[in-house]
């Protein structure tokens, strides 16, 4: 029992540590999210161990049978742009924008700080 205990501990451990190491570490933060309950099938299609899918909310999902599912967010989203701008990401292509918040027809640029449309 305890030894069946330790394999499931070691398949999780596995799991978060293939999460991590396939989000790529890069500087912008990324989410990442693991469900023990999930099934490896996306849009009536089945996966096998290792095999990967990318949603239309841009998170990518790796069949991790049989401890689950894990997925990270494939989008590197700004951090550093004002206020009166907000990230918009379209769904299919992952393609992300700064947008202005008063009319998300208009872009933002991130070095623009003392450009608020609203003075």
């Amino acid at each position: 029992m305890i030894k069946m205990e330790l394999s499931r501990v070691h398949l999780l451990l596995g799991a978060v540590g293939f999460l991590l190491w396939t989000s790529g570490g890069s500087a912008a933060p990324m989410e990442c999210h693991f469900s023990s309950r999930a099934l490896c099938v996306y849009e009536g299609r089945h996966y096998s161990l290792g095999e990967t899918w990318m949603d239309n909310a841009c998170m990518q999902c790796t069949c991790l049978h049989p401890v689950g599912v894990g997925c990270c967010e494939r989008v590197h989203r700004p951090v550093d742009f004002p206020a009166w701008c907000e990230v918009q990401v379209e769904p299919v292509t992952c393609k992300v924008f700064l947008v202005q918040s008063a009319d998300p027809r208009l872009p933002c640029s991130p070095g623009e700080a003392n450009k608020d449309p609203s003075h």
